[in-house]
């Protein structure tokens, strides 16, 4: 395992961190689908490398193996009253790669620095497409970590959330050396999938929502 990157990063107490005291509605279907998915593949030897690089293609792939058979008798159409805090609450929680912290007390995480908007319903389309952006906040600017943590936010909220959601994940501006290189690739949905067929990616990704609830 290389030197951690950021040795003594600003720890928040778990008491501050922002929460609803009503129970957030979850789909734990489908966050128990990560965890027995992904579970079997092996952890990762080193976390310093670039998971957008070139990997060879896996037929065993836990991304690609159809995610959304998970729930396929539910209404995934329904609306959901969904809002920021409930999307704070689903991945203030993923671990760190380097740090047994989560996102949230490393405050990677904030709510502030998550948006939603929804569609105007119309009775031709009840249920219009909503939009996620979530900007996260490496805890240094040179973080060469900064695309595994923002490929677990986004696979931990395509899985969670309903497929009217378009989600956006990116880097807060001025907070990394190479915001708009990153932010970029954590869009561009033929490179995260092509991403996600690593399977010691997908190994640290199991370890990372493992503490997902």
């Amino acid at each position: 395992m290389s030197d951690i990157i950021n040795a003594n990063p600003t720890i928040l107490n778990p008491s501050d961190l922002p929460t609803r005291n009503s129970h957030a509605r979850k789909k734990q279907s489908s966050s128990t689908y990560i965890a027995d998915s992904i579970a079997r593949l092996p952890p990762s030897r080193s976390l310093l490398y670039d998971p957008f690089s070139p990997q060879p293609a896996s037929e065993d792939s836990a991304y690609a193996s159809g995610a959304s058979d998970e729930g396929e008798d539910e209404d995934e159409t329904a609306a959901e009253d969904i809002d920021e805090q409930e999307i704070y609450d689903l991945i203030s929680t993923i671990s760190d790669p380097e740090h047994p912290l989560s996102l949230g007390e490393l405050a990677v995480i904030n709510l502030p620095h998550i948006h939603i908007s929804h569609g105007t319903p119309t009775p031709d389309n009840p249920t219009p497409m909503s939009h996620v952006l979530v900007e996260i906040t490496p805890t240094i600017n040179h973080c060469s970590l900064a695309t595994v943590i923002g490929l677990g936010v986004r696979v931990r909220l395509e899985q969670a959330l309903p497929p009217r959601f378009r989600i956006d994940v990116k880097i807060r501006e001025g907070t990394h050396q190479s915001t708009d290189q990153v932010s970029k690739q954590l869009n561009d949905k033929e490179r995260v999938a092509a991403a996600c067929e690593n399977e010691t990616l997908m190994g640290v990704l199991s370890n990372m929502l493992a503490t997902c609830k």
